[in-house]
């Protein structure tokens, strides 16, 4: 096949995905909002929302204009194309996937009163659909059409690499800022709300409440969409680049990932359409949906490997990769959904401290399987399926059916935010009882989702590592060269750093978070009392302030540090500080996803009535323990699957420059 051939059937693809995206949006927007006070509580989430990302944007494509000069100068005019390219589809894949959760959100609250749980369910399911296949569609196409443009380019993998790194640039900033203006919000809102006025969680009398369901939007949804982008197309980058260390400029092995990613979408699709036809609970669509998926993902690849000639022991890794991303998921549900939580909500009756003490015995002891999981994936694709390049294609895999996966992650938000409209619209309680229900199943699928961006973040890195070590001509990296263990030492700390730096960052805006309510509380007549209406917007204003102003230090850090490193100790070092941050990081992150997520559920687990039940003692222990889960879970957990690759990229683009 022709290269051009090639793009246009790509190119289908790709569009096939956006139409898919164009047609939930409709479907979307043709449900009514029949409640007044919905729509305004709704519109007041969009606002805040769309004020947001707007001043977020302002700061990212500032720094994105300023290092796309520094590329344009230092490595090639084209180079800084495909990063500001990698820039722009990572941001409009964030803006599509928070416009669907803003208009879903009030509609599966909508469709949750008026058709039940099933209409509530599909509402939520489709708007976490727009963003799974716009992450793909947009990563699909765009790596696809440098392909294209530059696959006979003498500075190809550069120009790759640059591409990615533009990805990898904004879901680090959309990540953290978005991760932390949504839990500041939470946090405040829950100290003062919960603990000490004693009102239920999204009550509109809390002035932090409008915050709190907008964080949802930008940091769950979001954020959480720029981050999968970047692992998407980093994880064909650096798949492509080892391909022409290994087979040279050959097609199909260098087109290889690619194909599989639309694949892929393809197979999403199918798992998306399989929910029109299976009568089952919501629990069980979801999974079946991403199994199907996965099927017919496996069972195509198979197909073109056969047809295309292609050694068939690089399907091992192909299917290891499905498999990995499964456990890890499995596992992850097991930690933040099982008998760890109950252990946990029970411990909580002895007060605070034990919750707290659990919880973190929890997030420690759940990095030992998925890293178990991880190490088996590496060995046996490096081994039995095609070396690094079989190890970069599990994680193109483990990634390929993004669309379903993403899907499945986005829906959570949506029918958390859904109850929250519920609740201040004053809905009868049945209609929070339906939202709840999808609520706490999204609980499960943000954590199974979590498990597969640290699960790819891993294979991802290691992937370019590898392509480090080939470019900057590295065979051998030697642990007990001084130089090489400062680097591992540098690259352990850093993201020690970084989520000392978010988390600070959270606890800081909370606590200007908490005093707003307070004085709200205290200075507003009438309030507690249902008779006036609190001072949203200000409560707005504090989470965005500081969520723009502290997320530019971890950036500077993480893009600084291997341009440090290579120009004061070497290339050799540079590669002890990619490993030091892959190892630290990958457990760091699975420690704070899972503690995080076991902390939340144990406090639901609570309020459900079991060990007391609301305003016991051990309700209010679990409500600061979920408040210590929060940015473990939504800020500085996920921000580390972005810092290794993103750390990673820059070494890359160094090693080619």
């Amino acid at each position: 096949m022709q290269i051009n051939q090639f793009y246009l059937v790509f190119l289908a693809i790709s569009f096939l995905g956006v139409g898919v995206v164009a047609y939930l949006l409709r479907k979307i927007s043709s449900f009514p909002v029949t409640n007044a006070r919905a729509q305004k509580i709704a519109d007041a989430i969009s606002l805040g929302a769309m004020t947001f990302i707007a001043a977020e944007y302002k700061i990212i494509a500032t720094v994105v204009a300023l290092i796309a000069l520094a590329v344009a100068y230092f490595v090639h005019p084209w180079a800084a194309a495909c990063f500001i390219g990698g820039s722009f589809f990572s941001m409009l894949t964030g803006f599509i996937g928070m416009k669907a959760a803003t208009s879903a959100n009030v509609r599966t609250t909508m469709a949750a009163r008026e058709k039940g749980e099933h209409s509530a369910f599909l509402m939520a399911f489709f708007g976490g659909g727009v963003m799974g296949f716009s992450v793909a569609s947009f990563g699909l196409l765009g790596v696809s059409t440098v392909f294209w443009m530059f696959s006979t380019h003498e500075l190809f993998d550069v120009l790759l690499t640059s591409f990615s790194l533009g990805a990898s640039l904004v879901a680090f900033f959309a990540r953290v800022g978005g991760g932390i203006f949504t839990k500041a919000a939470d946090v405040g809102a829950d100290l003062v709300g919960k603990l000490e006025a004693g009102i239920p969680e999204d009550d509109p009398r809390n002035p932090a409440v409008i915050a709190d369901n907008v964080g949802d939007c930008v940091g769950d949804t979001a954020g959480m969409g720029a981050d999968i982008f970047e692992s998407y197309v980093g994880a064909m980058v650096s798949t492509m680049i080892l391909s022409l260390g290994v087979y040279g400029i050959s097609f199909k092995y260098l087109s290889l990932p690619i194909v599989l990613s639309g694949i892929g979408l393809g197979s999403s699709l199918v798992g998306l359409l399989s929910n029109a036809f299976l009568k089952l609970s919501p629990a069980s669509m979801l999974k079946y949906a991403t199994y199907i998926a996965i099927g017919v993902f496996l069972a195509v690849s198979y197909a073109y490997i056969s047809f295309i000639n292609i050694e068939s022991f690089l399907f091992i890794s192909i299917f290891l990769g499905c498999v990995a991303g499964l456990l890890i998921g499995e596992i992850t549900e097991y930690y933040t959904g099982k008998s760890p939580v109950e252990n946990l909500a029970r411990a909580s009756q002895s007060g605070a401290a034990t919750n707290i003490i659990y919880g973190l015995s929890i997030g420690m002891e759940s990095t030992v399987l998925p890293a178990i999981v991880l190490v088996l994936t590496v060995l046996v694709a490096y081994t039995k399926g095609g070396g690094l390049f079989g190890v970069a294609l599990a994680a193109v895999s483990m990634l390929a059916t993004t669309g379903i996966t993403m899907t499945v992650d986005a829906y959570g938000p949506i029918a958390d935010n859904a109850g929250g409209i519920a609740e201040m619209s004053g809905f009868d309680p049945s209609v929070r009882k339906i939202t709840d229900k999808l609520d706490s199943l999204g609980n499960t699928t943000a954590a199974i989702g979590k498990g597969f961006a640290i699960g790819s973040a891993l294979l991802t890195a290691l992937a370019f590592f590898a392509a480090y070590a080939q470019v900057a001509g590295l065979v051998v990296i030697d642990i007990l060269d001084p130089f090489v263990m400062a680097g591992i030492f540098i690259g352990g700390s850093i993201p020690m750093l970084v989520s000392a730096l978010t988390m600070r960052s959270v606890g800081d805006a909370a606590l200007k978070m908490v005093m707003e309510v307070r004085r709200q509380f205290k200075t507003i007549s009438g309030l507690m009392e249902g008779k006036a209406e609190p001072d949203y917007k200000s409560c707005i204003e504090i989470s965005t302030k500081a969520s723009l102003r502290e997320m530019i230090l971890p950036g500077v850090i993480t893009i600084l540090a291997p341009v440090i490193v290579k120009f004061t100790l070497g290339a050799a070092a540079l590669g002890g500080l990619l490993a030091g941050a892959t190892v630290v990081g990958v457990l760091l992150a699975l420690l704070m996803a899972n503690g995080g997520g076991a902390w939340d559920n144990a406090k639901k687990l609570i309020e459900s009535g079991e060990f007391g039940g609301k305003g016991s003692d051990a309700h209010k222990a679990a409500v600061t323990g979920d408040t210590v889960g929060d940015p473990f879970k939504d800020t500085s957990g996920p921000a580390l699957n972005i810092l290794i690759k993103l750390m990673s990229v820059v070494a890359l683009l160094l090693a080619a420059y």
